[in-house]
């Protein structure tokens, strides 16, 4: 029941969770690590950490964080080429906006010291991105009025790390994970489903689930630190009211990750990092599913349903780091992944345009004591269009199109 009550309050800022997007997943976690690209995989700085690397938490001491991320990610569609008589599904043609581009999202995080070797801490962050809504003028999208999907996920992450010799970290965090999903407008799709009154516009659905992640950090040589960390598919309950749309009946599972990164310190009060992260959304069904041929051999919903069509991503992260003085440090960073979507895939992917490949970051931490601090980070993420056929018309082209700004703040107590 306190479980619940937390998650609840926690989502209450999450109205319509999205974030700097890599496909889906976030470019970092925590305003110091998404400062810096995301990049933090072999360095930690603040309770959020286990998020990346929950070794990293064996290392930042006792401290209490938490912020608020301002984000806006502005998404369109245009469709190009007139309907034809035996087209199976066409659009109108035009240039549609998704009419929400303000969220506020939060983290929260503490970690406490519980020997000289170990410690015990726990990160909550969030995920998002597959937020759209678009107006109901002309039928929508798919001629069932206002239509967008709302997908909110939030993660509490529980971690104990040992510090097994000097400069030498182990993590583990068993991964709670809360979901919920609404779908709108999705109505024109129902001769596709194997269930048409669990395809759309059923209200918010709600999941649970659970998985781990486990990571090493520490020192390689006086000026090169190391880090990895990998999380498993993370197991959840399905979307029961929207069995007819995602595929295995509703199945919603978080994919896999691995990150790896090294951070170098050989330029005195200097840090540079670089990172490697993998998502592995092709092995989630509903998410890396192609739309064609999957919809003309399986309906929505059934174990090969089709899906969106994602393919997995590999980000690289550059970040940097400049303690200028006791009281002031600053960061940049920069990252890049292609996107998940392809120009097969568009028609589906107007609910979800998961398209960002390249992130452009800078941030700050100015400590007003020994034991308070406040950073702040700023980012920018330019446009990219992925254009491509509509599959089930003939001689119609749809361009997806989004950039994305934003900036968070958080408060640090070392205590």
């Amino acid at each position: 029941m306190r479980l619940s009550l937390a998650v609840a309050a926690i989502t209450a800022f999450i109205p319509a969770s999205a974030l700097a997007t890599n496909g889906y997943f976030s470019h970092g976690y925590g305003t110091i690590n998404k400062g810096m690209a995301g990049a933090g995989s072999a360095l930690s700085q603040d309770s959020i950490a286990a998020a990346t690397n929950p070794a990293g938490m064996a290392f930042i001491g006792n401290r209490v964080d938490g912020g608020l991320e301002a984000f806006s990610p502005r998404r369109e569609y245009s469709v190009e080429g007139n309907p034809q008589q035996d087209d199976m599904f066409p659009l109108a043609p035009g240039n549609y906006q998704s009419s929400r581009d303000g969220f506020v999202i939060p983290h929260l995080g503490f970690n406490r010291k519980l020997s000289d070797t170990t410690a015990f801490g726990v990160s909550v962050f969030a995920n998002g991105g597959m937020n759209t809504e678009y107006p109901g003028e002309e039928g929508g999208p798919f001629y069932g009025g206002r239509t967008g999907v709302n997908l909110e996920q939030l993660f509490i992450a529980p971690t104990w790390s040992w510090e097994f010799s000097d400069n030498q970290a182990f993590g583990i965090s068993p991964v709670i994970a809360y979901q919920r999903f609404e779908a709108r407008g999705l109505q024109g799709f129902r001769d596709f489903s194997s269930d048409p009154s669990a395809l759309s516009n059923n209200g918010d659905d709600e999941a649970w689930g659970y998985g781990f992640q486990i990571g090493w950090q520490g020192e390689i040589t006086d000026t090169l630190r190391g880090g990895v960390s990998w999380r498993n598919i993370l197991e959840m309950e399905e979307f029961d009211q929207y069995q007819g749309l995602f595929a295995e009946q509703g199945d919603f599972d978080i994919p896999q990750m691995l990150n790896a990164g090294i951070a170098w310190s050989g330029i005195q009060d200097h840090w540079i990092l670089l990172d490697v992260q993998h998502i592995k959304y092709s092995e989630v069904n509903s998410v890396g599913n192609a739309l064609l041929p999957n919809l003309m051999t399986a309906p929505l919903g059934a174990d090969q349903g089709a899906g969106f069509g994602w393919d997995d991503m590999t980000i690289v992260k550059l970040g940097w780091q400049w303690q200028q003085s006791q009281k002031n440090a600053w960061r940049a960073g920069v990252s890049y992944g292609e996107s998940p979507i392809s120009d097969e895939d568009v028609l589906f992917n107007i609910l979800a345009p998961g398209l960002q490949e390249w992130h452009f970051t800078g941030g700050f931490t100015h400590n007003f004591s020994e034991n308070l601090e406040l950073s702040g980070m700023a980012f920018f993420s330019p446009t990219k269009e992925v254009t491509g056929p509509n599959p089930l018309a003939a001689d119609q082209t749809i361009t997806l199109e989004m950039y994305q700004v934003g900036a968070s703040a958080s408060i640090g107590w070392k205590y």
